[in-house]
């Protein structure tokens, strides 16, 4: 398993739990023997939904760690498989059977592991605009998508209280707005001290599943 994804899997449940008041170690576990098994990827998702299920009191956290799956399936199962596999009709048919799943969570840590690769800070507006190119023609999926965000850019130099104020605001339809808060608050703030984490959990409507996001992100940006 990816330590990176290994660690901000562990960040994010350890702060769900804190909050939810859950002993989150057995749930832990058994996704670590799923992430780690050598099955094919399709048999991995179906073994992590079947966990899931089993203990609903995290179905906040299912679809989060799906993206967190995919990429420990991009950082460490690929290199195993043939060089131009994520171009084979195989991986092609897998994508068409999970097009519904994930959040937009799973750009992010693309964006975050290429900033690692370059050796350049995480920076909101190079996300928007050089990562996902939304000022392009041809992305205006990525524009829609994002618009909430893009509007409200200038909400990485204002305090937590205006930012939790936005994210509540936002039109129920918002493609974002579940994750508007900690996407605001990791751009924010990427490495915060105790008291502006807690400042963060303060300011948040859903705070179980916001501080388990900020967690994550944290966690998978220390690398």
């Amino acid at each position: 398993m990816d330590s990176s994804v290994k660690q901000a899997m562990l960040a994010a449940l350890r702060q769900f739990a804190a909050i939810s008041k859950n002993d989150s170690k057995g749930f832990y576990e058994s996704l670590i023997q799923v992430f780690d098994s050598h099955e094919d990827y399709l048999k991995k998702v179906a073994a992590m939904d079947h966990i899931f299920d089993d203990q609903p009191e995290y179905e906040a956290l299912r679809e989060l760690f799906f993206d967190l799956l995919l990429i420990n399936f991009f950082n460490e199962d690929v290199r195993k498989l043939e060089e131009d596999y994520l171009e084979s009709p195989e991986w092609e048919a897998i994508e068409e059977k999970t097009l519904d799943r994930g959040t937009e969570l799973l750009n992010l840590m693309l964006y975050l592991k290429e900033c690692e690769d370059e050796d350049i800070e995480p920076d909101l507006e190079d996300f928007l605009k050089e990562f996902l190119l939304v000022d392009e023609d041809e992305f205006q999926d990525e524009h829609r998508i994002y618009e909430d965000v893009i509007a409200n850019q200038i909400l990485i130099d204002s305090d937590l209280q205006e930012v939790a104020r936005v994210a509540k605001d936002l039109k129920d339809d918002s493609e974002l707005k579940e994750l508007f808060y900690p996407f605001i608050g990791f751009f924010r703030d990427q490495h915060p001290d105790s008291d502006e984490f807690d400042s963060f959990v303060k300011h948040s409507t859903n705070a179980e599943f916001d501080s388990a996001v900020y967690s994550l992100l944290i966690s998978y940006n220390q690398r």
